[in-house]
């Protein structure tokens, strides 16, 4: 093998003062912005970029959230008294006189101040329900269809220990080709009183109007309030204060269902998490479907 040899052509570059006064400024901003990334990273103290400003106003009002509520009504309670001091004091008959300018000045004031009286009782008749995060009422349970894979089951476990520790997951059950294939976490107790969880009847689920609707639609369901929904009644399986549930298609032949402790506990970010999550299980499952069906007729 014969060593070649690299040949440069360089052609001088005529020098001008138009190009010294061109390249010198450059030189300049490549070395500022050396240093001044370099000591960026030596000492945060010496960031001087913008900051994150504090709303003192939204602070203050949530601190102080009782007063806030019932400040119409002192300021309505303090106007009122006004106007019948004033109208006490200056020496005005008492009945109100249409003709009088300060009459009708003063019915203007008292209409106000009863406008604020009311607001302020209105503000603290209404209050939003706090959200907090409950314990589920129901037995723990961990269901694993028999006939799967290895690889299949311990991709469900990891589903359900990724879901649990990162969101207010608390109960997750995968139905695919007619067959509860995982049902872990918390679960309802059985009414005949032997302590059993409640087992998913796979094939009932199928034929309600939420799974149907799930699978037709193609797209993620989410009950963000599960007890305002009326087809709570098809998910008998879950714990009775289940306060979320996340209906997740698994493509065509499945569905996940994943229920939360807290109301409206599952951000945006999760429920495109689990989309990403729904779609790699449906790869993972769709591998060794027949598997499961030809499992299932023996």
């Amino acid at each position: 093998m014969e060593v070649g040899s690299l040949h440069f052509h360089c052609r001088p570059i005529p020098w001008s003062p138009e190009l010294r006064r061109r390249t010198k400024p450059t030189l300049r901003r490549f070395l500022f912005f050396f240093r001044a990334s370099s000591s960026s990273s030596n000492s945060r103290a010496d960031y001087k970029g913008p900051k994150p400003r504090r709303d003192w106003v939204a602070d203050l009002v949530s601190n102080n959230d009782d007063a806030v509520r019932s400040l119409p009504i002192y300021v309505g309670g303090a106007s009122l008294l006004a106007v019948l001091l004033n109208r006490t004091v200056s020496g005005i008959a008492p009945v109100a006189d249409a003709s009088s300018s300060q009459s009708r000045a003063d019915l203007l004031a008292l209409g106000l101040a009863v406008t604020n009286i009311l607001t302020g009782l209105v503000w603290l008749s209404i209050r939003p329900k706090p959200i907090s995060v409950v314990s589920p009422e129901g037995v723990e349970c961990q269901r694993i269809y028999s006939h799967l894979p290895d690889s299949v089951s311990s991709e469900l476990l990891w589903v359900w220990e990724s879901l649990s520790d990162v969101t207010c997951c608390r109960t997750l059950i995968v139905v695919y080709d007619s067959h509860c294939i995982l049902q872990i976490g918390f679960a309802a107790k059985s009414s005949i009183g032997d302590g059993e969880p409640v087992a998913v009847d796979a094939v009932k689920l199928m034929q309600g109007s939420l799974y149907q609707n799930v699978i037709k639609s193609g797209a993620q369901s989410y009950l963000a309030n599960l007890s305002l929904y009326p087809g709570k009644s098809e998910l008998p399986f879950l714990p009775s204060n289940t306060q979320a549930v996340i209906l997740q298609p698994l493509g065509e032949k499945g569905v996940a269902i994943i229920g939360g402790d807290t109301i409206r506990g599952f951000t945006t970010s999760d429920q495109a998490w689990i989309t990403l999550i729904g779609e790699k299980l449906d790869a993972t499952i769709a591998k060794h479907v027949k598997d499961l069906t030809l499992s299932a007729q023996e």
